[in-house]
């Protein structure tokens, strides 16, 4: 009887799974045809001269006398350019003034090492996801050049940067592809893809990611297997890109698996991050004691555990909710310093942004109402900002 109830619930699910495949299917099919790729709103002369450090008239200027991109102009006389351009103009302002030139094209120089930030939480539900995309967005629109990796099955963040993991991937298009055990191995040069965001890379995830934990326990109980041990395996695939790079982040899986033991080890920073719900810091409390058991053996294994920071973010926040508040203040008079100063707000300006898979960075002001957006925006910038400081400290920049 039980075997017949574990077969009908197996079938049940694998009819549902099938069902849902190809609704999404048809849905993507619907919103976006099979030709079609998701594109990036360009941006007013404004918020251009803005994000580069110039005036608005000195891009007028520039684009008179035909210097750095040509602008796209509407009919009625306003000027807008793409990320890809703002970046252009970025490396224009750098030649020509190449005393301020880290203020214009701020990649790291020589002898600042690559910045890997894991975003991590062994609870689903904290915004990690949204955490990941917003920081690596925020860092590549202020010119920095980034590798998102997506190391949760579930794949959401691939799904949000324009990854359709269940039709768009082929074996080994993950991470997976990079740190496989067997001979198919391949270089992560050859995993990372494009994306529509410019300065942007993915390496995109799927359910494949899933092998690796399956892999390991058997790679660890074979005495004659040769290559790196596990934990050091996603280091050594991020070491073969890191010339092309100045921050990766890495969107870690909600659960304590090799996969997160890896990122935890080739990142040199962490963020945490904590919905302020009692049941949420509960089970954050369980998380950092697990990890502290773990780290230890890895560490004692050979694992390498220095890190720049290890930073808590607070998602989802609502600052008039008396409860909240207090666990808030609670995490500050524990942690101190180690939690950002800034709160990431929850926000229908997000959770709007993102039913079209998007972000605030990507839809345009007056979609949603403008001081939602704002209040939204501002508090995404301020937690951002706190992480970038933090990577400049590393990097010895003041």
């Amino acid at each position: 009887m039980d075997n017949i109830s574990v077969s009908t619930t197996d079938v049940r699910i694998e009819r549902h799974a099938n069902q849902l495949s190809r609704q999404l299917k048809l849905l993507r099919e619907k919103l976006f045809p099979p030709l079609s790729q998701k594109t990036l709103r360009t941006f007013t002369s404004g918020e251009a001269a803005q994000m580069i450090g110039v005036s608005d008239g000195y891009l007028r200027q520039l684009s008179l006398d035909g210097k750095g991109p040509q602008p796209d102009v509407s009919v009625n006389g306003r000027r807008s350019y793409t990320l890809a351009q703002i970046n252009e103009l970025r490396h224009h302002m750098a030649r020509i003034k190449p005393k301020d030139a880290l203020s214009y094209l701020p990649w790291r120089r020589p002898g600042e090492k690559l910045q890997t930030v894991a975003v991590t939480n062994f609870k689903g539900g904290s915004a990690k996801t949204t955490t990941t995309l917003y920081l690596a967005q925020y860092l590549a629109l202020n010119g920095y050049r980034v590798l998102a990796i997506d190391l949760d099955p579930q794949a959401s963040l691939s799904s949000m940067l324009g990854v359709q993991p269940e039709f768009d991937l082929a074996d080994g298009d993950t991470l997976y592809g990079a740190i496989r055990y067997d001979a198919s191995r391949r270089s992560l040069k050859d995993v990372v893809r494009k994306t529509y965001f410019d300065g942007l890379d993915l390496v995109p995830g799927n359910l494949e990611l899933m092998e690796f934990e399956h892999e390991t326990p058997r790679a660890l109980g074979d005495r004659q297997r040769t290559g790196e041990v596990f934990f050091r395996r996603v280091g050594v695939a991020i070491s073969e890109v890191e010339a092309s790079y100045d921050v990766v982040v890495i969107d870690c899986p909600p659960q304590l698996g090799y996969l997160t033991l890896g990122a935890v080890c080739a990142a040199t920073s962490l963020l945490i991050t904590i919905h302020p719900q009692m049941v949420d810091v509960a089970s954050m409390s369980q998380f950092l004691l697990m990890t502290s058991d773990l780290l230890s053996v890895v560490r004692k294994a050979g694992g390498d555990l220095q890190h720049d920071f290890i930073k808590y973010v607070v998602t989802r926040h609502e600052p008039f909710d008396a409860p909240q508040s207090q666990i808030v203040a609670l995490l500050r008079n524990l942690f101190s310093d180690d939690v950002l100063t800034a709160t990431i707000l929850k926000s229908t300006a997000i959770a709007d942004a993102g039913l079209t898979k998007q972000s605030l960075y990507e839809i345009e002001r007056g979609q949603v109402r403008r001081s939602t957006y704002d209040r939204a925006l501002e508090s995404v910038n301020a937690a951002n900002g706190e992480v970038l400081a933090g990577i400049h400290k590393a990097w010895g920049r003041t």
